[in-house]
């Protein structure tokens, strides 16, 4: 095999992997991703009451645990959806339909 046929299988290999990757998080035909991640009820709880305006002292009087634990589900779903705010992992919760 030559050197330029190498080459050619590895970069072959290289892209075939590459746009695998970036099939997982592609639009379907309906908009969404197919980003794979699984959020905890709690997780999802947080987050709908984030998406009505609720603080986390208020989500924690509803949901009846403290505030740290609010912010503890919601740093996890933000951290499994690699957003940096509350407002966008909602919103990306939202676009996955996760919520």
């Amino acid at each position: 095999m030559s050197t330029l046929s190498i080459a050619s299988v590895v970069s072959t290999h290289w892209l075939g992997s590459f746009i695998m990757h970036l099939q997982k998080f592609a639009p379907s035909s309906e908009g969404r991703c197919h980003m794979q991640v699984a959020l905890s009820e709690r997780e999802k709880d947080c987050l709908r009451w984030v998406e009505e305006g609720k603080s986390s002292w208020e989500i924690g009087v509803i949901l009846r645990v403290s505030e740290n634990t609010v912010n503890f589900h919601l740093k996890n779903a933000m951290r499994k959806l690699e957003t940096n705010s509350r407002t966008h992992c909602v919103a990306k919760a939202i676009r996955l339909g996760l919520i």
